[in-house]
């Protein structure tokens, strides 16, 4: 693979399932991405770590994923210069707080929050920042929106042609 521009970073290990849909969008836009996992309480000095070597690295954007207090993201803003994304995980025995925790960074501390379990999103909001400079990704960007339209367009084709009854059954 070539060298890593996208990392992503989560909290433990029971974030790969949700982390998985941002790889997912990487790997079929072939924009070369890092894992790893860094936990804010568990192992801080790594972590820290990890974040001040980010710009050195060649790693332009990360998507940071983190449940529960959901320290990772703010705490990896807070320690680079690379603009961060966090993906609070949701869980069925988990409130809100992973989301809360993501949009209340002090001033100064930029962090771009996407929804939650949102990886996909976050992975496109990477293809679409790296595409302002990279015409081929740009390109394969814009022809995935236009599959994307094309695809609903045909759906509603269908749905009026049939009438929602057969359409739906």
């Amino acid at each position: 693979m070539d060298q890593p521009i996208v990392s992503i970073v989560m909290g433990s290990a029971s974030d790969a399932d949700i982390a998985a849909g941002a790889v997912k969008v990487l790997e079929e836009f072939g924009v070369p991405y890092e894992t790893t996992i860094k936990s804010a309480h568990r192992t801080p000095s790594e972590m820290i770590s990890y974040a001040e070597g980010l710009s050195e690295r060649g790693i332009k954007l990360v998507i940071a994923f983190a449940g529960g207090s959901a320290h990772l993201p703010g705490m990896v803003a807070s320690s680079t210069d690379v603009p961060v994304l966090a993906v609070p995980v949701k869980r069925d025995h988990h409130g809100d707080e992973a989301r809360k925790s993501s949009i209340a960074m002090p001033p100064g501390v930029p962090l771009s929050v996407f929804g939650n379990n949102a990886a996909g999103n976050a992975a496109l909001f990477c293809i679409r920042t790296l595409a302002l400079s990279d015409n081929s990704l740009r390109e394969r960007y814009v022809e995935s929106q236009q599959t994307m339209a094309r695809s609903v367009r045909e759906t509603d084709k269908e749905l009026q042609k049939l009438g929602w009854e057969e359409w739906n059954s």
